[in-house]
């Protein structure tokens, strides 16, 4: 008989139930459920945030706002490997959209560069926005073509 690990006891004590409050006097933990009497912190809801303050005005309106945030304008970025170009086939042409088909890239992704990482065994039509001199050297040397994208 072979041991699997899912097969594996649990040690004593490690599984416990979990604790069903108020449901009763008699579990020990009816009546008020363990939360005390009364007030805020006894009420469904009842917590005021990590921004509170005792009242006075919070930090995060005292302090003045200003500045730029370029993060909705930037191009989002990928990088992809020689060897995850071996999933298409012979001859094909890889574009951006030939790239979000196959899953290699999400869609929000607007830019990507080949990089020389892995090894290259079909011959291809590369149209992307950037090589590395070794993903150029590398696709052309299986016959294929690389061409650059201005967006």
């Amino acid at each position: 008989m072979t041991l699997k690990l899912h097969e594996l006891p649990a040690d004593r004590g490690a599984r416990q139930r979990k604790q069903r409050i108020g449901r009763g006097e008699g579990s020990g933990w009816g009546k008020t459920a363990g939360k005390g009497h009364k007030g805020a912190k006894s009420r469904s809801g009842g917590s005021k945030g990590g921004a509170f303050e005792g009242g006075q005005t919070p930090l995060v309106r005292r302090v003045p706002k200003f500045g730029f945030s370029n993060v909705s304008f930037r191009v989002r970025r990928a990088a992809i490997t020689l060897r995850n170009l071996n999933e298409f086939d012979e001859g094909a042409t890889v574009d951006l959209e030939a790239l979000r088909k196959a899953r290699l890239i999400p869609k929000s992704v607007r830019k990507v560069k080949v990089i020389a990482t892995g090894e290259l065994t079909r011959s291809l039509n590369v149209r992307l926005d950037g090589f590395s001199a070794g993903a150029r050297a590398a696709i052309e040397a299986k016959g294929g073509t690389c061409e650059t994208v201005a967006q």
